[in-house]
């Protein structure tokens, strides 16, 4: 096979020759075509060298841009790239050298950006559930600024990333604490906490949420409010639980209720001396406890009128018993009716009327506890007055001293009653001496048996003095008598025998009988007529005859 040999600009011209040749084209116009050629040819090297000088430029321009890329990348990275040197080699050989430095760096960049845009992500997460939704951007802008991705920048954003991941964890314990505590609240209360935690955040009601849970500012604040109005609600309801307790209390003391009907309420009355901060009790301030007390309160209530009305009248009995325990004067049925009459009027307070006559039988048992000691000498001092009259009995008695059953007894006691009346005035006087003191420093008269007991010791003793005046005249007498019968007796040898006056017995001759024995009603018992009747009259035998006595006997008498 014949090789065709290659086509040259030479070997075309020659053609082109022979061909002119054939034809038979002149000179001028064989030289006016060559020069077109050759005009054709320069435009087409012009075009190729000025293509070529756009592609040294092109490869120049991305040298450059490569150059500058490589700088602010190599700036935003804060790699050392400051001394970058293009080398040696044709300008293809650097742009490909270059290349390979700039894919890398480009490389870095997107490591860099991808570990910026991760720890981004995770700020704006958690500035939004710091925030509440829709309000992330106010604290954190999400664009990335891609000229600083050193590692100073990354640094503070895990850092920032830190401080809000601590703010989170202290926010989620807040959160934590704070449902705790309401649901602390809500089953002392008895109230729905699921419902109640849920209304500030749905996510807190969710025992699986965990670190899922809302712990927004709007978000803790709620839970504060809320936190706050069950504490005062609970405040609110121990008050009230303790207030109906004491109203219990008062309707048990009451109307002394059994033990049995007090025990039912015995987590009621313990709440009474607790502190809020000490009730933890499981429901002990629901509302159906407060219904349940104020149900039981309200039952009492309309037992509470009947009873009271008892109670009253039993207090007045109790002052009575008072007051006559001590020997002092009240008017019970006057008392009575007028409780009656206040009672049924319905225009006093049943509990006020109970409570001063309470007071009334306190003030009764303090009197009576001060008048006790005046008393008790008082009850000496009526004894003493006993044994006196027994013993003016005694020694009236002719018989005293006959041989008899029991005579040596009497004897005994009439000794011991002459050493007692030996010391009734002393004792008279001292019981007088302590009435006064009494009396002064009360400002009020000591009465006994309804008459004052000064008025009585005084009486006592003007009657004393009468019946001494009376025991004198009477020793007179009897002297005067014994003297009529001595003389009677030396005028006719013989001593005549006096005879009684009719109506006359022997208890006239001896002492008169006394005015206070045993104590009446009114006192010591005692009249005038009676103190008239023992005043016996003066004495003189029926068969005495009046004589004609000598001067001696005169003196005598006189």
């Amino acid at each position: 096979m014949e090789t065709v040999p290659p086509t040259t600009c030479g070997s075309l011209l020659r053609e082109l020759q022979i061909i002119w040749d054939e034809i038979g084209e002149n000179d001028s116009e064989r030289d006016k075509m060559l020069l077109q050629l050759e005009q054709e040819c320069l435009d087409i090297y012009r075009r190729k060298v000025e293509r070529t000088r756009k592609y040294k430029a092109d490869l120049l321009q991305q040298l450059a841009e490569a150059e500058t890329e490589i700088a602010g990348i190599a700036s935003a990275l804060g790699e050392g790239f400051s001394s970058f040197s293009r080398g040696r080699g044709t300008l293809k050989e650097q742009v490909g050298a270059i290349k390979l430095i700039l894919e890398e760096l480009r490389s870095k960049k997107r490591e860099k950006l991808k570990e910026f845009s991760e720890v981004q992500s995770q700020i704006v997460s958690l500035c939004s559930e710091i925030a509440g939704n829709g309000q992330s951007k106010s604290y954190v802008d999400p664009e990335i600024n891609e000229r600083d991705l050193t590692a100073k920048k990354l640094g503070e954003l895990k850092l920032h990333l830190q401080e809000l991941q601590t703010e989170k964890h202290l926010r989620l314990q807040r959160v934590n604490s704070n449902i705790s505590l309401i649901h602390e609240l809500s089953v002392v209360m008895s109230v729905d906490f699921l419902k109640t935690v849920n209304e500030v955040h749905p996510s807190l009601g969710d025992p699986k949420s965990g670190p899922s849970r809302c712990i927004s500012n709007d978000t803790l604040a709620k839970l504060t409010g809320v936190i706050h109005s069950l504490k005062q609600s609970k405040q609110e309801r121990l008050q009230k639980l303790k207030d109906l307790g004491k109203k219990l209390t008062d309707l048990w003391n009451l109307m002394d209720a059994p033990a049995d009907e007090r025990k039912r309420f015995d987590h009621v009355t313990r709440l009474m001396s607790s502190s809020v901060d000490e009730v933890s009790g499981k429901g002990c301030l629901g509302l159906d406890i407060i219904e349940q007390v104020e149900v039981e309160v309200e039952r009492l209530n309309i037992l509470k009128t009947s009873k009271m009305r008892e109670l009253i009248f039993k207090r007045q009995t109790e002052l009575e018993e008072i007051y006559r325990g001590v020997h002092m004067d009240i008017d019970g049925d006057a008392a009575r009716k007028t409780l009656t009459s206040l009672i049924d009027s319905g225009t006093v307070n049943l509990s006020d009327l109970l409570s001063s006559m309470d007071d009334q039988v306190t003030e009764a048992k303090e009197q009576a506890l001060s008048r006790k000691d005046i008393l008790d000498k008082v009850e000496k001092w009526q004894f003493a007055l006993q044994e006196e009259k027994w013993l003016d009995d005694y020694e009236r008695d002719d018989k005293r001293y006959n041989a008899g059953r029991g005579a040596h007894k009497n004897l005994k006691r009439a000794e011991k009653g002459r050493v007692l009346v030996t010391k009734l005035p002393a004792m008279v006087e001292n019981l007088a001496a302590k009435v006064k003191a009494w009396e002064s420093e009360r400002g009020i008269t000591f009465s006994y048996e309804k008459l004052p007991l000064l008025y009585t010791l005084e009486e006592d003793a003007k009657l004393r003095l009468e019946r001494e005046e009376d025991k004198r005249k009477s020793r007179e007498q009897k002297r005067l008598q014994e003297q009529l019968a001595s003389e009677q007796e030396a005028l006719y040898g013989s001593k005549p025998i006096a005879k009684k006056p009719l109506g006359q017995s022997n208890t006239l001759l001896g002492t008169p009988g006394r005015r206070i024995g045993t104590p009446g009603r009114y006192g010591f018992s005692g009249s005038k007529d009676r103190r008239e009747s023992v005043r016996g009259p003066n004495i003189i035998p029926v068969n005495y005859v009046a004589l004609p006595k000598d001067d001696s006997a005169s003196k005598g008498a006189a």
